[in-house]
């Protein structure tokens, strides 16, 4: 098997257009298994996982090549190279929509268009003038706390990060998948992700662009949704009725139509 292709575990399905499928921050190409029965029939579904995640080649991690987002953007623009993929949909969940804002910077004619579900530019507040959600020392306790206790700290947050605690199964697949990710490189992934600023890439970006912004979400908070729509020249904004940041996995009928309204009125 290609080396591209068996290090980022890639599974490719369906016939049509490329639609590429990015997993968020301790997840897995798993957590799309709601979603992509709905395409599957009209487009070439693509999914992988991260070096560090799911079924990835763990020996392929570089610190240093994965001490930011442009790391794991390379690899997107590897496996789409790999499988010479042309007119991509991209759905991103979580910080992968700024590696994907990141891998459509760099080679445009390959994206058609983009979907991001739950983005943020940037996660720490800077007063007054951005709000992020998170105060920068919050974000350093949670990173402390990962590295003493990975275990209670998957525990505590993957719960709040899903939110809809009536569904303690999907909580509890989330701190599952947090806790089989390794915790040396789960620690430095949150480290770029959280720390990340990518608020000057999105006026960069020209690709046809879908927001998916959840109604009450711990991780992406309403303010920046609107931040990242008002950033991205024609981008379109839906504000979910799903709560939590994994609507994908919460709410996946909703995400499904507002993917499926898009992609019929989109240019």
């Amino acid at each position: 098997m290609n080396k591209v292709l068996s290090r980022n575990n890639v599974k490719v399905f369906g016939e049509g257009q490329a639609m590429l499928f990015a997993h968020g921050f301790g997840c897995d190409q798993n957590m799309w298994r709601f979603i992509t029965p709905a395409f599957e029939k009209q487009y070439k579904i693509v999914l992988f996982d991260y070096v560090g995640s799911g079924n990835s080649d763990i020996s392929a991690y570089n610190r240093e090549k994965y001490s930011d987002l442009n790391g794991y953007a390379n690899d997107v623009l590897d496996i789409i190279n790999t499988l010479d993929l042309q007119d991509i949909i991209f759905v991103g969940h979580s910080v992968s929509s700024m590696i994907g804002l990141l891998a459509a910077i760099k080679q445009p004619d390959r994206f058609d268009k983009l979907i991001f579900v739950g983005p943020s530019a940037r996660y720490i507040n800077e007063a007054p003038s951005y709000t992020g959600g998170f105060e920068k020392k919050d974000i350093l306790e949670l990173l402390e706390t990962m590295e003493k206790n990975y275990i209670g700290w998957a525990n505590f947050l993957a719960p709040a990060i899903m939110k809809n605690p009536e569904r303690p199964e999907l909580g509890k697949e989330l701190t599952e998948s947090f806790c089989s990710t390794d915790p040396v490189i789960a620690r430095q992934f949150a480290e770029v992700t959280f720390l990340s600023d990518n608020r000057q890439d999105l006026s960069k970006l020209k690709t046809s662009t879908l927001i998916l912004q959840c109604s009450d979400d711990l991780i992406a908070p309403l303010e920046v949704g609107h931040y990242v729509h008002e950033r991205i020249a024609g981008s379109t904004l839906r504000i979910m009725k799903a709560t939590g940041h994994c609507p994908h996995m919460s709410a996946p009928q909703e995400t499904i139509d507002l993917m499926k309204e898009y992609l019929l009125n989109a240019n």
